[in-house]
Parts: C-alpha cells; sequence; structure tokens
C-alpha cells in the first residue's frame, strides 16, 4: 500500500488506516477475537496506521487494540484522543489530560503513544493550555506527534502556534462534508487530514438497513440519515452510487474510500470493521482510480451529502 505524509513533522502512515471505535462502542456487540483478527488482517494487508481513543470503552477499546499490535508494534502508529467524559461532556483541564494520558499508554501497553489527539474542543480550557500540556508529552518522549479533532479554524491556528499540529481528524464521506471549509487551513500550516466514518457509519457499506435493524444502544439510532423521512431519500442515493460503483468492477465501499482518497492526498480515511473480509475490501480501495467523470458524477448524485446530516 502506499503512503501519505500527515504534517510537516514527519509522520507517515498508509494510505487508508483502520479505526477501531466499533470493536468496543457504538454499533451493537462486537467480539473481541474477530476484532482481534480483524485488526491483524488490516496489517497484513499494508494497513499501519491504527486509531482508538479513550472514549471507546473508557480504556477497553485501546486494551483490545494494544494486545491486536503487541506483536508488530514496531512495524505501525497508534493514535489515540483525550477529552470527553462519559455523559459526553469536555474535559481537557490540564491535570485530566496528565491522566487521561497515563492511562492511554498503560491501556495500550506501549512506551510512546505515535498521535495524540484532543477529542473536542473544550470551552472551559483555553486551547493554548490544552496544546501546552501536550507538548509535554512530547519533550518527555511519551507522544511523537499531536492532532486535534472536530474543531474549527481558529482553534486550529492557535494551537498550531504553541506546537506543531501534524493532523487533524474529522468526519468526511460522500455523506458529510462538513470538514471542507477547513481544507485550505490544513494546507496553508501544512496538516494533514484523517477521515473518520468514511463509509457514513455504515449508510455507505454497502449493508445499511432500516434503524430498527439495529441494537438499541447503536449511534445510528440517534444519526438522521436514519430518520424515517430521510431514509429512503439516503437509499436511493445509494442506489446510484451503488451503480457507478459496479460500472469501475468495484463495491460501495470501495467508491467511497477511493472518493476521499481523491480528494487530497494528505486525506488518509480510517475505516472500521470487525470482519476481515469485509477489511481487506475496504483496503482494496486504494487500487481504485477515479477519473474526473467519475468525481463529476459522484457530485452530482450527492451535492450535499446525505439528506438529514450526522446530527452528531
Amino acid at each position: 500500500m502506499q503512503q501519505r505524509t500527515l504534517g510537516r513533522q514527519g509522520l507517515t502512515v498508509s494510505e487508508i488506516g483502520y479505526g477501531a471505535m466499533g470493536t468496543a462502542v457504538g454499533y451493537g456487540p462486537s467480539d473481541d477475537t474477530a476484532s482481534i483478527t480483524a485488526i491483524r488482517r488490516a496489517h497484513e494487508l499494508g494497513v499501519t496506521h491504527f486509531d482508538t481513543a479513550e472514549m471507546y470503552g473508557w480504556g477497553e477499546g485501546e486494551k483490545l487494540l494494544g494486545h491486536a499490535l503487541a506483536p508488530i508494534r514496531d512495524e505501525v502508529t497508534i493514535a489515540t484522543k483525550f477529552g470527553l467524559t462519559k455523559t459526553f461532556g469536555r474535559d481537557s483541564r490540564p491535570e485530566h489530560v496528565r491522566e487521561v494520558v497515563d492511562n492511554s499508554l498503560r491501556n495500550l501497553g506501549i512506551d510512546t503513544i505515535d498521535v495524540l489527539y484532543q477529542h473536542g474542543d473544550d470551552p472551559n480550557v483555553p486551547i493554548e493550555d490544552v496544546v501546552g500540556v501536550m507538548k509535554e508529552f512530547v519533550d518527555a518522549g511519551k507522544v511523537r506527534y499531536l492532532g486535534l479533532s472536530n474543531t474549527d479554524a481558529d482553534s486550529i491556528r492557535r494551537a498550531h502556534a504553541v506546537h506543531p499540529i501534524s493532523v487533524l481528524q474529522d468526519e468526511y464521506s460522500i455523506f458529510t462534508h462538513n470538514a471542507e471549509p477547513l481544507l485550505p487551513v490544513l494546507e496553508e500550516l501544512g496538516i494533514g487530514f484523517v477521515a473518520y466514518s468514511p463509509l457514513a457509519r455504515g449508510f455507505l457499506s454497502g449493508a445499511v438497513a432500516p434503524r430498527e435493524n439495529y441494537d438499541a444502544n447503536d449511534f445510528r439510532q440517534r444519526i438522521p440519515w436514519w430518520n424515517p423521512e430521510n431514509f429512503d431519500q439516503n437509499l436511493s442515493i445509494v442506489s446510484q452510487l451503488t451503480d457507478l460503483a459496479e460500472s469501475k468492477g468495484a463495491t460501495l465501499s470501495q467508491l467511497a474510500l477511493a472518493w476521499l482518497l481523491a480528494k487530497k492526498d494528505y486525506i488518509v480515511p480510517i475505516p472500521g470493521s470487525r470482519n476481515p473480509e469485509r477489511v481487506a475490501q475496504n483496503i482494496a480501495a486504494a487500487d481504485l482510480e477515479l477519473t474526473p467523470a467519475d468525481l463529476a458524477r459522484i457530485d452530482e448524485i450527492a451535492p450535499d451529502g446525505g439528506i438529514g446530516g450526522r446530527g452528531l
């Protein structure tokens, strides 16, 4: 698999990464054995960048990912995040950040976190203070690169002035274009982009189902794309995208991932799957080349993304 450079500080990763949220939370019951198999299969097929967070099972997701990657630790980069609370509030107080990062190192079973993200802005703590604490871990050799997630242009600029930011992580897919206004700022400052939920939380996976088919705690219970007034319209978008994908000898998920790869050479999508076969299918998207006509057709089908918005 080809590599992509994120930022100007030396971070290089596979052009498709692996997002591990679903191994611990969000998409119904999971099986640890299957998840570990899927993670290791991703690495076998060339994935070198793996993403988790404190919030993914409040440590359990980090432990699982750390265990899965332990035999190949030196061949991969591992990213994690801090800053959310169990009630989905924000807490980036310096003393809390220090506690969470030390816990993450223990949970992952590693000496150095490759990429440390603030998971989201904390209105009660200036971003300069947050990045100042993150920089402490870089200076101590416990973190290699810094990132931000779910933030705005002003915070990116202010953070970058304290310590270079290598990567921004935000949701981006054919269904979600909210991050696009930030791309010029990233290009100006030389910051890479990691796209989470690149398959629109499963709507672009090729296996979307009505809301009632999902577990009661599944995140999709709260996403407007699945609302009854939006679902059929979004299925129509999916049908047209599937036709285009099939005309290219590809699957819908491969089309969606190839679309992101074609957008910018500093974008790395991180699909997550607990199924080794689907992991392989996703990774094969790196070999799918989209023409300008293909990209124009996708824009025609979904000019404003999915109907109803992501809602999170």
